[in-house]
């Protein structure tokens, strides 16, 4: 295949994944008007007590978890400590 040939199918295939994403999107908003999860808040104020939830626990950040499994992966002794401690700084960004 040419080099022609090759940037023609990715933009082949760029062009059908962006109308497949469309679709996705217009049907998603479809059916969310329909089940009425859309809502319209610029006609309808709430007054300022009802809008503020109370604060919930905060989610566990995603990196602690791929900490943790990197954590027992250096346990089992399949990485090393060196290992463990480069991949912790790239994930923490130090």
């Amino acid at each position: 295949m040419g080099l022609v040939a090759a940037r023609a199918a990715g933009r082949m295939q760029a062009r059908q994944n962006y109308r497949t994403m469309s679709r996705m999107q217009r049907r998603r908003s479809y059916i969310q008007s329909k089940t009425g999860m859309r809502e319209d808040f610029s006609s309808r104020e709430e007054p300022a007590e009802a809008a503020a939830p109370a604060p919930a626990a905060a989610p566990e950040p995603e990196y602690v978890g791929e900490l943790e499994r990197l954590a027992q992966l250096r346990d089992q002794g399949i990485i090393s400590d060196e290992e463990f401690e480069a991949k912790k700084k790239q994930i923490l960004g130090i």
